[in-house]
């Protein structure tokens, strides 16, 4: 006889009714997101009138995970960025400058005066005054070097040196290159993605493509420019000593310098030194703020390690200038009036309200490590996602009734039981997307309207199971149990071959494609689940309530 403990039912009504609960927000869903949006905006900037109603219009105590939209059904912007990654030889060039001097006055004698000399961005050439010495500077370069652990460098040196006539020439090894190719774009995507993050938008797709590529599509955003505006700038924030001051941009700075142009005054330019005291990169915060006049500026706080060299620098540095650079160009440069050892302070020049804002997100999220490049642009229009949408739901719709009708015409009364099922099944697979965020794309609805023509395959194969069984079981109750026995491998075996499919989608695809497998993965696991449990339920309901004596399938 067919019998399912109380338990058991109760738990599988249970889960029907999570499932559909967490889909609920999805019919209600510009109230939910408007709820939403003002949640978050209340506990950034505190409550108005407007964020309190749109916040109260979907009440606090119901499920408010949405399905998020991805591009092509919301619109939004699309870019394709290529990274400048030798920006980050001659950064690392820069950086190892200093060690290589220091190394070089060890062996003074015999190398002589040395000084730095132009060099490609990957080199760093040091011209010495006593060429016989070249053999002591190399072994004293070499020195510095220290081992690249990569997948295809293992063991190799971050740097080679060589000689040329009287010159030491110090360069990046390929091994070092290659490993500094990946930090330098997997810190890209995470500097873009905070970036994107700071602003709210829903579910960006920020990935790398190819070497030194990474695509990025915002749904929601206004526009490209907009993105490229949020994400193009360096935002690199480094705080120099100050050689002097000048009108004249032409003017040679001397080794070890150079000359950027004031943000505040124009025509006036200043003399630096080129190595940073600190650099952005020691930032630990940073926020929009007014300053003592009342004007917008940001207020930012270094970690222990750079508050550390600010303060050692401010303390020995008492009445000398400093410039504050961003990108090149100096904010503002101020003296020094007193040690600053609290490993905070301001940003004032000529900002708006809203500029300050931005370099506060800017700065917090990080710095560029290099250059990007916008190979590609393209903005989606909220009208093209809403024609998405809408062919979307025709075909959706579409593939369901005609599985209805179907299965109606096919099976009678178990069909009807089946159709109920399908409809639960759409039910819960909205209800896992929302639980776990995931976005809905146009391949997505694919996957959806996929699985509403596969969800019925499980009870096809069980219908027609108990129509065999009709034929020799003694009774009705017994056909239905043996077709629900006899049926459940060959549904396990179909299944589980599609999901292994999925997975694989999943894991090798991207974009669309993770899209398409994900609705095509939670639709099989879903189908399964309302067609063992929830359909043989109806069924065994009906069974229990009418005690037929014969049935038709």
């Amino acid at each position: 006889m067919l019998q399912i403990a109380l338990w058991k039912r109760a738990t599988i009504w249970a889960m029907v009714l999570i499932g559909l609960v967490l889909a609920m927000p999805n019919l209600f869903y510009e109230r939910v997101e408007r709820h939403n949006d003002a949640v978050q905006a209340i506990e950034i900037q505190g409550a108005t009138p407007e964020l309190a109603a749109a916040r109260d219009a979907w009440p606090g105590w119901l499920p408010n995970g949405l399905v998020n939209l991805g591009l092509d059904l919301r619109g939004g912007a699309h870019l394709l960025a290529e990274v400048k990654v030798s920006d980050v030889y001659a950064d690392r060039m820069d950086a190892l400058w200093p060690d290589v001097r220091d190394a070089l006055r060890d062996v003074r004698d015999e190398v002589g005066p040395i000084r730095r000399v132009d060099s490609p961005p990957a080199e760093l050439h040091v011209r010495l005054s006593r060429p016989d010495g070249l053999a002591a500077a190399i072994e004293a370069a070499r020195a510095l070097a220290r081992p690249t652990v990569t997948l295809t460098g293992v063991g190799s040196s971050d740097i080679e040196v060589r000689g040329a006539g009287d010159l030491l020439i110090v360069q990046l090894s390929e091994a070092e290159r290659l490993a500094t190719d990946d930090r330098t774009i997997q810190q890209s995507l995470e500097i873009v993605r905070r970036r994107v993050d700071e602003v709210g938008t829903r579910e960006p797709t920020i990935q790398r493509q190819g070497s030194n590529r990474i695509l990025i599509q915002v749904p929601g955003i206004g526009s490209a420019e907009e993105l490229k505006a949020l994400i193009g700038t360096t935002a690199r924030l480094t705080f120099h000593p100050v050689v002097s001051r000048t009108g004249n941009p032409n003017e040679a700075p001397g080794a070890g310098n150079v000359v950027y142009p004031s943000m505040e005054d124009e025509g006036v330019y200043y003399v630096l030194e080129k190595a940073p005291v600190v650099s952005g990169e020691e930032l630990t915060d940073a926020q929009p703020a007014f300053d003592q006049n009342g004007l917008p500026s940001v207020t930012f706080r270094f970690n222990p390690a750079g508050a550390r060299k600010f303060g050692l620098y401010t303390q020995e540095n008492v009445g000398s200038p400093f410039a504050i650079v961003l990108d090149d160009e100096v904010i503002s440069a101020p003296v020094i009036r007193e040690a600053i050892l609290g490993g905070s302070g301001q940003i004032t020049g000529n900002f708006t309200v809203e500029d300050s804002t931005q370099l506060a997100v800017l700065l917090r999220a990080g710095a560029l490590p290099a250059e990007l490049t916008f190979l590609e642009e393209r903005t989606i229009g909220p009208e093209l996602g809403a024609d998405s949408i809408e062919a979307g739901k025709i075909a959706s719709l579409a593939a369901f009734a005609a599985v209805l009708v179907f299965m109606w015409a096919s099976y009678g009364l178990f069909g009807f039981f089946a159709n109920l099922a399908l409809i639960v099944n759409v039910g819960l697979i909205f209800g896992l997307l929302s639980l776990i965020g995931a976005t809905l794309t146009l391949p997505g609805i694919a996957g959806i309207v996929l699985t509403i023509g596969m969800a019925v395959d499980a009870n096809v194969l069980v219908f027609e199971r108990i129509r065999e069984e009709l034929k020799t079981a003694r009774g009705p109750a017994r056909a239905i149990e043996l077709g629900y026995e006899k049926a459940l491998s060959a549904i396990f075996d179909a299944n589980i071959t599609t999901f292994i499919i999925a997975a694989i989608l999943f894991t090798m695809g991207s974009g669309p494609v993770k899209g398409f497998a994900v609705t095509l993965g939670l639709g099989i696991l879903t189908s399964v689940f309302t067609a063992i449990y929830v359909t043989r339920l109806m069924v065994v309901l009906w069974m229990e309530r009418r005690r037929p004596k014969t049935i038709t399938v």
